[in-house]
């Protein structure tokens, strides 16, 4: 019995570190699991990025190629080099590369601005347009041009303070010991009403050649977007761009819910605020210069959350697709039907009406 005992007690330790061993190994396993997924993971997101900028420079090429005045492609790529005859290279660079410059970076300051009110609010239909700044955005570009009889930098101006205004009402209005998402979308598409309403009021009380002009912009377009207009939007969303890349950080634990969030170290209402901020100047940014530009915030992330995969942020890949999506819109709108020429507000807001549509009843059998 002694000999017995003896056996168990050191067999008592022996089995104890054989099973520490054993969940050790099992706890790499998961890390190596965890990692693994990672590389994946972001081999995933270089990959959309990197497909989706090949896409955008080809149907860039197709649509510096395209038109009355006929460039080939080889001829598009000699003036791009620096060749090229004297009526190619006014085509080319002065006709038709500003659109398509003002095109990406439109696309990519909506997708940009969408990606993050749809993280940090927690919401798929939490974008710009339904959330009235937009909106706001064009209330104030309306009141300019008929109320003012303003035009050019002054507009923009004012677009750029009617979305920061209407931001600020529904910040304030939405804000209850820390801001909740669900009371800012709907805030929001109580002020998408009121900003709608009142554009349509000040279009019935002006002439008709200034409602004309007031109405052509509320459509959305980047026929006219070149100069200074043009480098102020590039230069604004680079800017705002490098900012939320620094801020990124906060957006998959504000995704998870502000407990996990603050549990992980995150101070959710002010990175909240610092993120929306940023987002509301975007759309304000894009939406003086080209109009409000429907549909492509609420799309655009959407679609790269798919591609990214893990239902995540995917800020890089939502600005590539945006991009691609507003070009290739715009692309549409000027040679899919021959002879007639849409607005690229008006063919944004052809591809994503179904699209919302759609959303709203997946919405509804889900919750079912």
């Amino acid at each position: 019995m002694a000999a017995l005992r003896a056996a168990r007690t050191s067999d008592g330790p022996n089995a104890r570190n054989a099973s520490a061993a054993g969940a050790d190994v099992e706890a790499a396993g998961i890390a190596r699991g965890i990692a693994d997924a990672r590389v994946r993971d972001r081999r995933r997101r270089v990959l959309v990025v990197v497909v989706g900028a090949a896409v955008a420079a080809a149907v860039a090429l197709a649509a510096l190629s395209f038109g009355a005045a006929g460039v080939t492609p080889d001829r598009v790529l000699a003036v791009l080099l620096g060749g090229g005859d004297r009526i190619e290279r006014f085509v080319v660079l002065e006709l038709r590369l500003p659109r398509i410059l003002a095109a990406l970076v439109v696309g990519v300051a909506f997708a940009l601005a969408g990606a993050v009110f749809q993280s940090t609010l927690r919401n798929p239909l939490a974008s710009p347009d339904i959330l009235g700044i937009s909106a706001g955005a064009s209330l104030g570009a309306v009141w300019a041009i008929l109320g003012l009889g303003a035009g050019g930098a002054i507009v923009a101006g004012f677009a750029f303070g009617g979305g920061l205004v209407v931001a600020i009402v529904i910040w304030l209005a939405a804000w209850r010991r820390g801001l909740h998402g669900v009371r800012f979308v709907l805030v929001g598409v109580g002020m998408a009403y009121l900003c709608g309403s009142s554009v349509a009021w000040l279009l019935a009380r002006a002439e008709v050649r200034e409602a004309q002009t007031a109405l052509h912009w509320t459509v959305g377009s980047v026929a006219d977007v070149r100069g200074d207009e043009l480098w102020l939007l590039a230069l604004g969303t680079a800017t705002c761009g490098a900012v939320l890349v620094v801020l990124a950080r906060a957006l998959r634990p504000l995704a998870l819910g502000d407990d996990h969030a603050r549990a992980l170290g995150v101070r959710a209402d002010a990175a909240r605020v610092a993120l929306l901020v940023v987002a509301v100047a975007l759309v304000a940014l894009a939406t003086s210069v080209a109009g409000p530009i429907a549909f492509v915030a609420l799309i655009a992330p959407a679609v790269a959350r798919r591609l990214a995969g893990h239902g995540e942020a995917a800020i890089a890949s939502a600005a590539v697709v945006g991009g691609v999506l507003t070009l290739g819109a715009d692309v549409a709108g000027q040679f899919a039907i021959p002879g007639f020429t849409a607005p690229l507000g008006i063919v944004t807001g052809v591809i994503g009406a179904p699209y919302l549509l759609w959303l709203l009843a997946r919405t509804e059998r889900s919750r079912a």
